[in-house]
């Protein structure tokens, strides 16, 4: 199976990631400090707690336990993300094909997979943003928090499996010879 890096040149591909893991952490970085003021006792993750409410009842605890300047955090937490979700999902599906040009048959195509996997995570990223957002500047009425809780839960999920893929990977790959990935 092809992956979605092949047309990069094997000489761009190491040098390509670094700069990408480092703006994508440093965006992690602003989105927590920005995020920070959302932690309320009806919200004890901030923005994530929010994220998975799931129900109108928690919907609205939350949004009440946030101040006016609470809610313009969490809206430019939402309208950041979007830069950050093209970052993780890219940074996560470069490491992916890279860990699985190192290891062999099925399992690399399960890492290519799971490379493409991290866009169908930030595509859900994307609807759950839209659904958070019409929750804090609309009317909380369902399916929104319903549909952000479940685009939240199978976005982790791809996450998780992603990264659980390139660590344990790396590992396992770390005596094989080197591809053209480096």
């Amino acid at each position: 199976m092809r992956h979605p890096f092949d047309p990069i040149p094997a000489t761009l591909r190491r040098p390509v990631f670094i700069p990408l893991f480092i703006a994508t952490v440093l965006v992690l970085f602003v989105m927590n400090s920005v995020g920070a003021p959302l932690n309320t006792e009806a919200a004890p993750q901030g923005i994530v707690s929010y994220e998975l409410a799931g129900d109108v009842p928690t919907v609205q605890a939350i949004l009440e336990s946030w101040d006016g300047e609470a809610r313009v955090r969490a809206g430019f937490s939402l309208g950041i993300d979007f830069l950050f979700l093209v970052l993780y999902s890219t940074t996560i599906a470069w490491a992916l094909v890279w860990v699985s040009t190192r290891l062999p048959g099925r399992w690399a195509s399960v890492g290519v997979w799971l490379a493409w996997g991290q866009w169908l995570a930030a595509a859900l990223d994307s609807i759950e943003n839209a659904a958070l957002w019409r929750l804090l500047v609309g009317t909380v009425t369902a399916p929104w928090p319903q549909v952000a809780r479940w685009c939240a839960l199978v976005k982790f999920a791809l996450v998780i499996v992603g990264l659980l893929y390139v660590v344990v990977g790396g590992l396992l790959s770390r005596h094989r010879p080197q591809s053209v990935w480096g």
